[in-house]
């Protein structure tokens, strides 16, 4: 079983194209494992902030249950279109996204991150 030789984490994050290879990156050297599962959405960290999850917590089960997923980290940035406000307010949306996520009570480790204008991943 190939999925059983291998780790994952997964990762929450916009659609956005400048932030998927930064954030596979930063996830694959801090929990050193060896593939990372997208789910993505316009603004990720303000859709599940708005409770909009069904979809999301769906694939996210799939990730965890059959991937054996370790982690979940969950994303917003900087000039984000899907969720055009201020950093303060990205910052109390990923935190709080991840309140949301963590009482899914799937037994995961459950960070947040901001990508700042260089797309550098910082914990939130």
């Amino acid at each position: 079983n190939i999925v059983a030789e291998n780790s994952f984490a997964t990762s929450l994050s916009c659609i956005d194209g400048r932030v998927q290879l930064p954030m596979i990156s930063w996830i694959k050297d801090r929990y050193s494992v060896d593939f990372v599962d997208a789910i993505t959405a316009p603004g990720i960290d303000k859709v599940i902030f708005d409770g909009n999850i069904e979809s999301i917590k769906k694939s996210v089960m799939i990730s965890v249950s059959n991937h054996k997923s370790s982690h979940v980290v969950i994303s917003g940035h900087f000039g984000c279109a899907g969720n055009p406000v201020s950093d303060e307010d990205h910052f109390i949306h990923i935190k709080r996204s991840v309140e949301i996520v963590n009482s899914w009570n799937l037994d995961v480790d459950v960070v947040g991150i901001w990508l700042d204008e260089k797309f550098t991943p910082h914990l939130v």
